[in-house]
């Protein structure tokens, strides 16, 4: 394998010389520069990153956890975080910890070993970066949480408006005229679902609507989940007119269990979905849902974080992105008010034949 000193011998140089172009720590005369880089490629010499990490304290890798890789809705999160990092000539490392807190700590731990410059995080469930984030930001490297927060976070932060979002979601609906809403939620353990609870009570609880305990259930993100607890409201007394899913996942599941049971969406009950997926188009009938910014959310995180890296010692950011509601075809006026609509259009076309 090439190294430095074959380099030095090559272009007639010194050790020294080289490695001020490499890692250009000094002026070197041109002529002296392009020798070195001639040489450089013939040997095909590829520097150490983690050799000169340990000389300078610091790399130039980004670490950033995921809960879930298989999670369709992060994918575009990462690729939002890697273009801001590869295009200042940062490179992002992907660990996936299966919402699982013992994984993320292994995680962690072994990611500082690797000197990064910072870290971007979505944290698991029951996640608690605290004392992880004090260790990175006293070796220099900037931490910041995207999409959901731990406890007791007080760091840099970046998130979707997800009680807005929610409520503009449940309104629309009421609107719609449902009376009987349902919600699917994720863990309430993690902010973002406590938050989009939180919306759609509040939509419910300004338009005078009960909500009895039994019409909110609780569940994993995913399609199994939202799955088994559409079954469950399915087989309530009055069965609610709209669900409204935690996020597209838990809908996917819901939709499933609309079938199975024999009904029709959105003729017989309606589905509002969160993340507005682009699988949202394709499902029959496509997904009304929440958009959230999933690739804004990894751009924003890493221009924070490399903000740090050049020296911001500002107060911690709390970033939250705004959300928007995409209707499709998943959600119409309830069976009873659908019904009096057409009643009264058959009703006008009689008049009006007379």
């Amino acid at each position: 394998m090439a190294n430095m000193q074959e380099i030095a011998r090559m272009a007639g140089v010194s050790l020294g010389t080289v490695s001020h172009v490499l890692n250009n720590s000094a002026k070197v005369r041109e002529s002296t520069r392009k020798r070195v880089l001639e040489a450089v490629q013939l040997v095909g010499y590829q520097p150490s990153q983690l050799a000169r990490g340990l000389r300078r304290d610091k790399t130039n890798m980004i670490g950033m956890i995921i809960p879930d890789i298989t999670n369709p809705f992060f994918p575009a999160v990462v690729r939002g975080a890697e273009d801001v990092a590869f295009s200042n000539g940062y490179r992002l490392i992907l660990c996936n910890t299966d919402n699982d807190h013992s994984k993320e700590i292994i995680h962690l731990n072994e990611l500082r070993t690797y000197l990064p410059a910072g870290l971007i995080v979505i944290p698991s469930n029951f996640s608690d970066l605290t004392t992880q984030a004090e260790y990175y930001r006293r070796a220099g490297a900037g931490v910041v949480c995207i999409d959901r927060l731990p406890k007791n976070w007080s760091g840099d932060s970046v998130t979707s408006d997800n009680e807005a979002g929610a409520y503009n979601a449940t309104r629309h609906l009421i609107q719609l005229g449902h009376t009987r809403l349902a919600t699917i939620t994720g863990p309430l353990h993690l902010t973002n679902a406590a938050e989009r609870l939180e919306g759609f009570k509040r939509a419910m609880k300004e338009a005078k609507l009960h909500l009895s305990p039994e019409y909110v259930q609780e569940t994993s993100f995913d399609k199994q989940g939202g799955h088994a607890k559409t079954l469950v409201l399915l087989r309530l007394i009055p069965r609610p007119t709209a669900i409204f899913a935690g996020n597209d996942m838990i809908a996917l599941g819901a939709l499933l269990a609309i079938r199975e049971a024999g009904l029709r969406c959105p003729e017989e009950i309606s589905l509002m979905g969160f993340d507005d997926l682009d699988l949202a188009e394709t499902t029959n009938p496509s997904l009304s849902s929440v958009s959230q910014p999933g690739y804004q959310l990894g751009t924003t995180a890493a221009r924070l974080l490399l903000d740090r890296r050049e020296g911001d010692t500002s107060p911690a950011k709390h970033i939250v992105l705004e959300t928007l509601l995409h209707l499709r075809n998943s959600v119409s006026p309830p069976p009873d008010v659908a019904t009096v609509g057409s009643s009264m259009n058959l009703i006008g076309k009689k008049q009006g034949r007379r």
